[in-house]
């Protein structure tokens, strides 16, 4: 199956060498670009193409808010958003995840990363520029105003996850792929894939960058150190 873009970024040789570098796999296609943030939601919508490549700096509507409205809590048809930015501030990253955004790239990373990031996005995975190290994954374990406190961990009855649950949280956190969670607990990747599922249902998120960021609003990832790590396709 061929992959549908969508192109969002208000500088047209940015639009144009990102066509050309995945108009260049076989199994992708750009379907439409957009200069501006409000072009790029009407194209979300009229289009619904499979992965949306958005900037976070665009008039209109930045990047922010055109990955919450396609991606959000509330869109009506979900679509895959793909942060590409040349900014890799911490607020951005933390804002983007919360908003639905299924990886984050910034525009140095390089051809190959941008091509793993939409195939990542397709395959239910998450990719994250390996040069956004844990320390800003790290700001989201500080107190968020918008946030219920969070329950004792020890409290079973108000935990909104099992003990299981929370161990896979974890890995997630940390960047492991359904088969190495598996490997980790000694259960099948199958299992991991189904134990993901119930989390992202349970916490009301969208994908595994939303468990990673729970992980670390609620401080169950706070131990973790390094950066976080590059998938390959099929991993």
């Amino acid at each position: 199956m061929t992959t549908r873009i969508v192109i969002a970024d208000d500088q047209e040789d940015v639009r144009n060498g990102f066509r050309l570098i995945l108009d260049s796999q076989p199994d992708m296609t750009v379907v439409g670009e957009a200069a501006d943030g409000a072009a790029a939601v009407e194209l979300a919508r009229a289009l619904r193409p499979d992965v949306v490549l958005c900037d976070i700096r665009m008039p209109h509507l930045d990047g922010l808010e055109v990955t919450r409205l396609p991606a959000g809590p509330t869109a009506e048809h979900p679509v895959r958003v793909i942060v590409v930015t040349t900014f890799d501030l911490g607020d951005y990253v933390h804002t983007a995840l919360r908003n639905g955004a299924c990886g984050f790239r910034l525009k140095r990373s390089g051809p190959i990363l941008l091509i793993e990031g939409v195939r990542a996005a397709m395959a239910g995975d998450t990719l994250i520029s390996p040069q956004l190290t844990v320390r800003l994954l790290r700001g989201l374990s500080a107190p968020q105003p918008h946030l219920q406190p969070v329950p004792d961990p020890q409290t079973a009855a108000e935990d909104p996850l099992t003990a299981r649950e929370r161990e896979i949280a974890l890995l997630v956190a940390r960047g492991l792929t359904n088969a190495e969670v598996g490997a980790e607990l000694f259960i099948s990747p199958d299992t991991a894939k189904t134990h993901v599922a119930n989390i992202q249902a349970k916490l009301a998120v969208r994908n595994r960058v939303g468990i990673a960021a729970w992980a670390w609003e609620t401080g169950l990832a706070s131990g973790i150190s390094g950066t976080v790590p590059t998938r390959t396709p099929g991993t």
